[in-house]
């Protein structure tokens, strides 16, 4: 009988703590299914996942693979990420700094001896890296004194792309695809024009009617910039690798999310945040996070990580509306509903 009651005192114990968690995460949810299910001011078509420690908080895929077949979305499926290509060029320049190979203060004539102009005895690999380099054109002169402004672009990471070549005697491909392999990211790939694997079509949407891109812009010279492709679980998986120590050393992890200067993105605030190596570092409702965009093909991705937490929110989208108004409409909203949950305080 003592046994039985202890047994029930546990029991009672156990739902009392873990029903407000348990209603937090529906008031979470809610939140969010009630938001993506709204078709104003545009439809959300794509994938978001949120994960705490690991685990799945809130997983869903709304709209269509192909608006042409009506093929339902599942979470699965493989997203062209733009931008967020970026990060990873970054790191792969990294382990080369630790591999001796690169010196992050030398100038990009080192590593890059067929650039023409003058400028590429001062602009150096930090500079590309941190987009304060200035180069608009390897045939024109610099924007600006490299160093004293920022401005982003793709050309910096094609550059990083064949300074990353120069010195590994790798293909990108190849340094890409092995390190996504060493960390478990089995649906991460470069972009090829003959092996689509699971990758779905990029939407334009016009007054909220949908046309689909049948062809990408991606190819091998931007590769560096624009051209990975995977899915939202391997971009946790990225996050959860990058930021607990497992790609980089501790040092160099700590020259890329350090600020090195300061840049503004509407998804991230209307004031200058801080910008390491292909990530922002934002301060907002008093909560630290890391986050980059990617926009293009007919696609828009999000990828936030809230390191005092352990939380990633992964949003990838197949459309991409002609309204710049409207670009990460929903990446906004969702990041507003996360920074105010259970899962962040």
């Amino acid at each position: 009988m003592k046994n039985s009651k202890t047994i029930l005192l546990i029991l009672i114990l156990f739902f009392t703590l873990s029903y407000p968690f348990a209603q937090n995460k529906s008031i979470l949810n809610y939140k969010i299914d009630s938001l993506l299910k709204t078709e104003i001011p545009r439809p959300f078509n794509g994938v978001v996942l949120i994960t705490k420690n690991g685990k799945v908080k809130y997983a869903k895929a709304f709209g269509f693979e192909n608006y042409k077949t009506k093929v339902p979305l599942k979470m699965e499926d493989e997203f062209e990420i733009m931008s967020n290509t970026k990060q990873i060029t970054a790191v792969l320049l990294l382990k080369e700094v630790e591999k001796g190979h690169v010196n992050l203060q030398s100038s990009i004539k080192q590593y890059l001896p067929f650039l023409p102009e003058n400028w590429a005895d001062s602009v150096t690999v930090h500079q590309l890296l941190n987009h304060t380099h200035g180069i608009i054109d390897t045939k024109k002169p610099l924007a600006f004194k490299a160093g004293t402004e920022f401005k982003y672009g793709n050309l910096s990471n094609i550059l990083l792309g064949q300074i990353i070549e120069n010195v590994s005697h790798n293909t990108y491909r190849e340094l890409a695809d092995s390190l996504f392999k060493s960390i478990g990211m089995k649906n991460t790939f470069c972009f090829s024009q003959n092996n689509r694997r699971n990758l779905v079509y990029g939407h334009i949407n016009k007054d909220n009617v949908f046309k689909v891109v049948d062809s990408s812009g991606i190819n091998d010279y931007n590769l560096p910039a624009d051209g990975v492709i995977t899915t939202a679980k391997d971009l946790t998986i990225w996050n959860s690798k990058l930021h607990k120590g497992k790609i980089l050393k501790p040092a160099t992890y700590k020259l890329m999310i350090t600020s090195s200067t300061s840049s503004q993105h509407n998804v991230f605030g209307k004031e200058k945040m801080g910008y390491g190596y292909s990530i922002r570092i934002v301060e907002e409702n008093g909560i630290i996070y890391f986050g980059h965009t990617g926009l293009g093909d007919g696609f828009a991705s999000l990828n936030i990580y809230i390191p005092e937490s352990d939380v990633s929110l992964i949003i990838l989208e197949n459309q991409m509306s002609e309204n710049s108004d409207l670009y990460f409409y929903f990446e906004i909203e969702i990041k507003k509903i996360l920074l105010k949950s259970y899962l962040v305080k």
